[in-house]
């Protein structure tokens, strides 16, 4: 069990005001804990990591050391983003590890899902171990750790992360820091866009773990990996452009390892499909498609089937949870 617990009459974080008061309640709180020494944070770029980012970085600026970590399975322009905002709007410390080579190297001709979400994990904590190796006098571990990870953990749905998986010599050196942990994820929303962070990162709808490695079925290759960034990237683009961003809970690309003939230019092709799934849900237990209007279905087709090297056709997935699940590994 936690030893802190969330307040039972703590107001729920729904107005900026509400967000306010929080952050500066942390600020104190987190200036408190950490004193003068430094603090580690695993830096991806989603909401909950991003929050703590900022957090941290008002309350103890330098002393926070962020290691952001590029393994090749992120959506286009997400690492560079996470540069801009953080290193570039607000000076953060942070360390860029371009890993790309190292994961991909390793998930080569790895076909089993579950082999690869490991492989994945387990790369993921030795890269992180290696560059908190190189550094001295930090004495925290920051984490994005929220309630609803809390109470899956005393439910045995999920272990709570707490530093797991991290090497011993190096988990046992921290002392746990996890500002947002009493928060819901729209509060912690709320509580970013507070503090700044622009409206693509606080709002970024869920990506799994593993990145576009559940989103490339069958072994990875970078010519496919990369067609479902492209794809992707133009999803997103031709969704905001429909008014649907932030509307939609999720929405993605799929390249599975499969080819069919086609034509191009007159010449016959043998080239992937991509697969659009759109779909909403409220707990993700059961999960509705989105349909989505003809004229950006035309839209998607023509533009992903004419710019992204290696797919000459585009299918729609309508199939909801149950009997599908929302990823496809």
């Amino acid at each position: 069990m936690p030893e802190e617990r969330r307040p039972e009459n703590m107001t729920r974080i729904t107005t900026p005001e509400l967000a306010e008061a929080f952050i500066n309640e942390q600020i104190d709180a987190l200036r408190a804990q950490i004193g003068d020494k430094k603090v580690l944070l695993a830096l991806s770029g989603g909401v909950d990591s991003s929050v703590v980012a900022a957090l941290l970085i008002k309350a103890v600026g330098q002393q926070l050391v962020c290691v952001h970590v590029n393994h090749g399975l992120l959506r286009k322009g997400e690492p560079e983003q996470v540069i801009d905002v953080f290193r570039g709007q607000m000076n953060a410390n942070l360390i860029y590890v371009d890993a790309v080579d190292r994961f991909l190297d390793k998930l080569a001709g790895v076909t089993d899902p579950e082999q690869k979400r490991h492989i994945i994990g387990e790369e993921f904590i030795d890269v992180f171990a290696d560059e908190a190796r190189k550094l001295e006098g930090v004495d925290f571990l920051a984490q994005g750790t929220i309630w609803p990870d809390i109470l899956e953990s005393e439910g045995g749905i999920k272990a709570h992360h707490n530093a797991g998986g991290l090497p011993e010599d190096i988990a046992s050196r921290f002392e746990l820091v996890e500002p947002v942990k009493i928060l819901f994820k729209d509060e912690v929303r709320e509580v970013g866009r507070a503090l700044g962070l622009p409206s693509n990162m606080v709002d970024r709808q869920p990506f799994p773990g593993p990145g576009l490695g559940v989103r490339c079925p069958g072994a990875i290759t970078r010519d496919r990996l990369e067609a479902v960034r492209e794809s992707d990237a133009i999803l997103r683009e031709e969704f905001a452009a429909a008014g649907l961003a932030g509307k939609v809970w999720q929405y993605f690309t799929v390249v599975p390892d499969f080819k069919s003939t086609g034509v191009r230019d007159g010449k016959r092709t043998y080239d992937w499909p991509c697969i659009i799934r759109a779909i909403n849900t409220t707990d993700v237990m059961e999960v509705t498609v989105e349909h989505l209007a003809p004229e950006l279905i035309d839209r998607l087709v023509a533009r992903i089937t004419t710019e992204v090297p290696g797919i000459n056709r585009v299918l729609f997935d309508y199939t909801p949870k149950p009997p599908a699940t929302v990823e496809y590994e």
